[in-house]
């Protein structure tokens, strides 16, 4: 049965999405005050999501939605909207919050206030970019990646996303089914896993070269290819209506929406097709921490904070504790793939 696309819903509810005219209103209001970035500050009471000020420097984006690459494709866009995903228990993030909040640890070049990544963006060229396709394939493939992004046909899909340091947002999310992709590769039928490695360019992204003696750059993640075929899994080229800003992983990122956020590579150059199971970023660094899996399980606390409860991010100014999802809410799609999911809380320091 043919899916039924509809009009992006987060176009309709004006008090869930932050409205980009007056946005860059304000932004030119406060620029002539001389206070730039400076305002777009969360509030202090976030509780652990606050973004510090950052004043505007230099030839960098002036604030979090003035940082979306001139040269991304825009056909297609908005697109849209699938009603099968759609989030009805809770609002949609701001896309300011969206664009403000972020985990890119390419571009952060400090410990402090990892979050605030899009100041530090300006000196990144998403376009142009290819995509390297190897392994076990029938054929070694490098794609264009704005070709790519102009040959699918796109959707936009509203998904829960929980992070593992137990914040949460709900984001529309433009792009196409990762499947997709994959049949356009042709893994051969050995193949078991699907391998990503991210872009490396430490002169655009400033966190490789400052971290490259304790972190093992570029950033690598895998699923098993059944994880990766399911309709769930998602190759985001956009948000909100508009292609993806730099910080939110320009041009291409995976969405896993059942899965922890650090599990949906960023800005991904390559897939390797391979018959075994793939070495992480995070479980080579802290193997007792972040697991290959890694499903949203509000049963399986992490080693140093539980997982029970997330800080669901509506906006800056709403941050509300919500109660967790077995795999973030989507068990009915993916929860056949994992019978040895626990389904009952695990005493911390059991797993």
């Amino acid at each position: 049965m043919a899916h039924i696309l509809l009009r992006p819903g987060w176009q309709a509810r004006e008090r869930d999405v932050t409205d980009y005219a007056a946005y860059r209103n304000r932004r030119a209001f406060l620029k002539q005050l001389g206070l730039g970035g400076l305002a777009l500050a969360a509030p202090p009471h976030l509780l652990g999501c606050t973004t510090q000020s950052t004043p505007h420097v230099g030839n960098g984006p002036e604030g979090p939605l003035d940082t979306i690459p001139p040269e991304a494709p825009r056909d297609g866009l908005p697109a849209l909207r699938n009603p099968r995903f759609d989030v009805p228990e809770r609002a949609v993030t701001e896309r300011l919050a969206a664009s403000s909040y972020n985990n890119f640890y390419e571009f952060k070049n400090n410990s402090l206030d990892l979050k605030n990544v899009w100041p530090e963006t300006g000196a990144y060229q998403p376009f142009p970019m290819t995509l390297a396709v190897d392994g076990l394939v029938e054929k070694p493939l490098t794609l264009d990646v704005a070709d790519l992004m102009r040959q699918m046909p796109l959707e936009e899909r509203l998904y829960r996303f929980r992070c593992v340091e137990a914040w949460s947002m709900t984001i529309p999310w433009t792009g196409f089914p990762l499947r997709r992709l994959i049949e356009r590769c042709r893994p051969l039928s050995r193949a078991t896993h699907v391998r990503f490695v991210c872009l490396d360019r430490p002169e655009q992204m400033p966190g490789l070269a400052a971290s490259r003696s304790f972190y093992p750059w570029p950033y690598y993640e895998g699923l098993r290819l059944d994880e990766a075929m399911n309709e769930l899994a998602f190759v985001a080229t956009g948000m909100y209506g508009e292609p993806l800003p730099k910080q939110n992983g320009s041009p291409l990122r995976l969405v896993l929406p059942w899965k922890y956020g650090y599990k949906g590579p960023k800005a991904f150059v390559r897939l390797e097709f391979v018959d075994r199971q793939p070495r992480t970023f995070w479980h080579d660094l802290q193997p007792q921490e972040y697991g290959f899996l890694s499903n949203v399980n509000p049963n399986l606390p992490h080693p140093r904070w539980s997982q029970a409860t997330e800080r669901f991010m509506a906006s800056l100014d709403d941050v509300r504790r919500i109660p967790t999802q077995l795999f973030n809410g989507y068990a009915e799609w993916v929860g056949h793939l994992y019978p040895d999911e626990p389904k009952h809380p695990v005493p911390p320091g059991a797993r």
